[in-house]
């Protein structure tokens, strides 16, 4: 079985218009395509929250700081959509750039302050992309639910604000990182580390739990922090673009842990730049 694929705002439009005079409701999973398993994880929830499910695939340019990234990012369509068939999604939804930014284009969607550190700090104008992009798959879909993995935590956050401040009438459902069995967490970047930098890769998330541990027995913030990121080095990580303590719901920098927070990283492994995160607890917490 595969999935029907629809190019054009005019076809995803009709065929929503006619789901909806049924009564169905819609959830739209946003992707770049080079689906894995994470992923695939989204749209098995979508398919139960849903009753139609759109996957998209769109490569946005406006994200990405390199061109050299952005030629390099996986196209795998035909794949995607074998992948698809199976799970049971209804449409997937792969525009092209003309269609997306049409001549003369000349709007950018921009969230202050949760965009601008972190990731932000170090890719100017991406969550910008990210931003626009996904307002216009929001109202090309006009789904009622939207799924997004909690991997990339600042991503979410970021589209979970841009949605209550511009009245987006839709649902942020998040999902749980999806991770290999040695804790490595998902992502289509993987398929860029050589066999050597696979074999450390792991090493990210686990120093990332041994510090939420020490967090949550009450461990002081920047000493555990300055530790951590020297494991990663010495684990075989080049360089570490952040390694944040940040409060889970307004991704403010914690130098105490009182409320719940994510530990949050990016680093480079060789060539490739990974992220992370883990959510730790105030001390005695049982959650």
């Amino acid at each position: 079985m595969s999935v029907p694929i629809i190019r054009t705002v005019t076809e995803l439009r009709t065929v929503v218009a006619g789901w909806r005079r049924s009564g169905a409701t819609v959830a739209v999973v946003p992707t770049m395509g080079a689906l894995h398993e994470g992923h695939l994880s989204l749209v098995r929830a979508a398919l139960q929250k849903a009753d139609r499910v759109v996957v998209t695939l769109f490569v946005n340019p406006k994200q990405f700081n390199s061109a050299a990234d952005l030629a390099a990012y996986p196209r795998t369509e035909n794949q995607d959509a074998a992948k698809l068939g199976p799970l049971g999604a209804h449409l997937l939804y792969v525009p092209d750039g003309e269609e997306m930014y049409p001549a003369g284009f000349a709007t950018t969607v921009s969230v202050a302050a949760i965009g601008e550190g972190l990731c932000g700090a170090f890719r100017p104008g991406h969550f910008d992309g990210v931003a626009t992009v996904v307002a216009k798959l929001f109202l090309q879909t006009a789904a009622d639910f939207a799924f997004f993995g909690e991997k990339d935590f600042q991503q979410l956050q970021l589209v979970r604000r841009m949605v209550r401040d511009l009245d987006i009438p839709i649902t942020i459902t998040p999902c749980p990182t999806v991770r290999e069995a040695d804790g490595l967490a998902l992502s289509s970047r993987n398929a860029r580390l050589s066999p050597a930098e696979r074999a450390v890769a792991p090493r990210l998330a686990s120093i990332l739990l041994e510090a939420a541990d020490r967090f949550t027995r009450g461990s002081c913030v920047l000493p555990t922090l300055a530790e951590a990121r020297a494991a990663i080095l010495s684990a075989g990580y080049r360089e570490v673009e952040y390694l944040e303590l940040r409060g889970e719901a307004d991704l403010q920098p914690m130098t105490n842990v009182d409320r719940p927070a994510r530990l949050l990283v990016a680093a480079w492994l060789g060539d490739t730049r990974l992220i992370d995160n883990i959510r730790t607890s105030p001390v005695g917490s049982t959650n």
